[in-house]
């Protein structure tokens, strides 16, 4: 199971990787708008993120 999180947690990071790497613009852009957000927006949209991870975590497993 170790080795499962560690490989999950690479492909995480490959994943994030990707937008900054394309377009770094666009991501530049992306985190000022989320610097400007209210504590309870980026709450809301941190566990929207949690919920659909876990969603699709329960589906494929």
């Amino acid at each position: 199971m170790g080795n499962t999180l560690l490989m999950a947690f690479a492909l995480m990071l490959v994943i994030e990787g990707i937008l900054p790497f394309v377009a770094p613009a666009a991501w530049r852009e992306t985190f000022l708008r989320l610097a400007q957000m209210a504590d309870g927006q980026i709450r809301f949209i941190g566990l929207s993120s949690m919920l659909i991870g876990v969603l699709l975590l329960f589906l494929l497993s």
